[in-house]
C-alpha cells in the first residue's frame, strides 16, 4: 500500500461550534487538521508504518491526549472529547493513523485509571512521548464479548506475603485478536485470579513485552491494515508489582477503559464516513456520463443526500456520549443511573456510527462505480477498513444489548 492519499478537501470543522466542545478542544482539531494533512506514510508493511505513526504522533504532541498531565499528558485527565476530536481527525486521513493513537490510549488507560504512583510513572511518559508501545489484551479464543468465559489464569506463583496477596504469579494461557501485538512494548493483560468467581474473580496485570513465557510471534492477518497477533503465556512469571489495580478488580477496570474509549471508536467510523462522503462529492462534480456530470442526476443528489443525514446523526450521537462521559467525571458523579445513562450513549454512538458509516461507505463505492472496487482506491480502502469496527470493543448487537436493556429499566 503507498503513502495515503491526500483528501479531496479538508473535513470540515463546522462542527467544532457546537456546544459539546470547549476553546481547548477547538485549539486541538484545528491544530491536528494541518499537521495530519501534512503526513505521509508509507503503510506497506503495517507495522512499519505504525512504528512511524507512533513516534510522529509523539513528536507531534497528540499523543499527550492519552495520558493525564501528572505523566506527561495535555489534559488534566483523559478527555473523551479531545479522543474523540483526535480519532475522527486522524481516521479522515489514515485509519492505521488513527488505530496506532487509539491503541496508545486503551492499551495504558487501565494504567491510567487504576496504576499506583510508580506504574504510572514508569509506562505513561512513555505513551505520551511515543518512546512506548502500549496494548490491550482481553479477548481469548473462546473469550471475545463473553468475557466471563476466560481461561487465562495468573496463579499464585509463592507464598503471599503478609499483607494476603501472592509475592508473585504465574501466567498461563492465550488472548487473540490483540492490536499492536508483537509490536507493544507493554500489555495490559486480564486473567483469571480465582477461577470460581466468573468476572468478580479477574485481575488485570502489567507484562512487559520481554517477560520470559510470553510469546507473540503468531501474527494475524486481516482484511484491512492492522497489526495483531496471538499472544501465549508459558508460565510468564510476574512480580506483585505488576498486579493493576485490586486483587480480583480486573473486570470492572476492563468495562471502565472501554466505556472511556467506545465513544472515540464512534469517532473514527465517523472520520472514515467523512472521508467517503468527500470523496463522493468529488467525484459526483467530475464524473460526466450522458452530457452532464453525475451530481446533476436527481438520484446522485438523493443519496448524498442520505450519506450526509448519516453522517450528521452519528457525530450527533457520538460527541453527546462524549460530553456526558467528560461532565461526570468532572462533577464526579457515580450515581448508578447517571452511569448507565452515559453507558448507553456511549452505546448508542458507537452502534450508529459504525453501522451508518459502513452504509455511507458502502454508498460512495457503490457512486463510484468500476472505479469504486479497483484496489487502490480510497473508497475501497475504506470499505476493508470500516467493517471491523462494527465488531472490536463491542460488536454491534452487544451495543444492542446494552440499549435494550437499559430501555426496559424503569
Amino acid at each position: 500500500m503507498s503513502p495515503p492519499r491526500p483528501p479531496p478537501c479538508p473535513p470540515p470543522t463546522a462542527h467544532l461550534a457546537l456546544p459539546f466542545f470547549d476553546a481547548a478542544h477547538r485549539t486541538l482539531a484545528l491544530g491536528l487538521l494541518p499537521w495530519a494533512a501534512a503526513q505521509q506514510v508509507d503503510e506497506t508493511d503495517d507495522r512499519a508504518a505504525c512504528r512511524d505513526w507512533v513516534r510522529r504522533l509523539g513528536a507531534g504532541g497528540w499523543l499527550r491526549y492519552c495520558v493525564p498531565a501528572a505523566h506527561g499528558g495535555a489534559l488534566p485527565a483523559l478527555d473523551s472529547r479531545a479522543l474523540v476530536l483526535l480519532r475522527e481527525t486522524l481516521a479522515y486521513h489514515s485509519p492505521l493513523a488513527d488505530f496506532a493513537c487509539a491503541m496508545q490510549g486503551l492499551g495504558s488507560g487501565a494504567i491510567t485509571l487504576a496504576g499506583n504512583l510508580a506504574q504510572q510513572a514508569r509506562y505513561l511518559p512513555g505513551v505520551a512521548s511515543g518512546r512506548l508501545i502500549a496494548a490491550f489484551a482481553l479477548s481469548e479464543p473462546e473469550a471475545g464479548s463473553d468475557v466471563a468465559a476466560m481461561q487465562t489464569m495468573a496463579s499464585s506463583a509463592e507464598e503471599t506475603n503478609p499483607g494476603g496477596h501472592p509475592d508473585s504469579y504465574s501466567l498461563t494461557g492465550s488472548k487473540t485478536w490483540i492490536s499492536n501485538g508483537g509490536l507493544a512494548d507493554f500489555y495490559c493483560v486480564f486473567a483469571k485470579t480465582d477461577p470460581t468467581a466468573g468476572t468478580r474473580g479477574i485481575s488485570a496485570f502489567i507484562v512487559d513485552a520481554d517477560t520470559p513465557g510470553l510469546d507473540a510471534t503468531q501474527h494475524l492477518h486481516v482484511m484491512a491494515p492492522h497489526p495483531l497477533a496471538t499472544l501465549r503465556f508459558a508460565d510468564c512469571r510476574l512480580p506483585a508489582s505488576a498486579l493493576l489495580g485490586p486483587l480480583h478488580g480486573g473486570f470492572k477496570l476492563a468495562l471502565r477503559t472501554l466505556d472511556i474509549f467506545r465513544a472515540s471508536v464512534a469517532a473514527a467510523a465517523l472520520g472514515m464516513a467523512r472521508r467517503a462522503l468527500a470523496e463522493a462529492v468529488q467525484h459526483a462534480r467530475q464524473r460526466r456520463m450522458f452530457g452532464q456530470t453525475l451530481a446533476d442526476f436527481q438520484l446522485t443528489q438523493a443519496r448524498l443526500g442520505e450519506m450526509a443525514a448519516l453522517v450528521d446523526s452519528a457525530a450527533l450521537l457520538t460527541y453527546r456520549a462524549a460530553w456526558l462521559r467528560d461532565e461526570g467525571e468532572k462533577h464526579q458523579r457515580s450515581v448508578a443511573a447517571e452511569l448507565r445513562d452515559r453507558s448507553v450513549a456511549a452505546a448508542m454512538a458507537k452502534m450508529t456510527a459504525t453501522e451508518n458509516a459502513q452504509r455511507v461507505i458502502d454508498m460512495a463505492l457503490q457512486l463510484h462505480g468500476g472505479r469504486g472496487v479497483e484496489r487502490g482506491s480510497k473508497v475501497e480502502a475504506l470499505y476493508r477498513d470500516i467493517r471491523a469496527l462494527r465488531i472490536y470493543e463491542g460488536a454491534t448487537e452487544v451495543q444492542q444489548l446494552i440499549i435494550g436493556k437499559a430501555v426496559l429499566q424503569p
